[in-house]
């Protein structure tokens, strides 16, 4: 099962290195919202996350 979890844990970090500052503070606030069961403000956060990414502020890239 640890072999199962590393892989996993391993792809998230590069993807995380790659992120803006507001990139960050919008998946972080996502996961804080996951975490207290608040699905509307997780949503919020993703949606938000989408349009920084296509404003063309976002200097982590347009992949995700």
């Amino acid at each position: 099962m640890t072999h199962e979890q590393q892989p996993a844990q391993a792809s998230a970090a590069p993807e995380e290195a790659t992120l803006c500052r507001p990139c960050q503070e919008l998946a972080l606030a996502e996961a804080v919202a996951k975490a207290e069961y608040d699905w509307s403000r997780a949503t919020d956060c993703r949606v938000l996350m989408k349009r920084h990414r296509e404003s063309g502020e976002c200097v982590a890239g347009q992949s995700a």
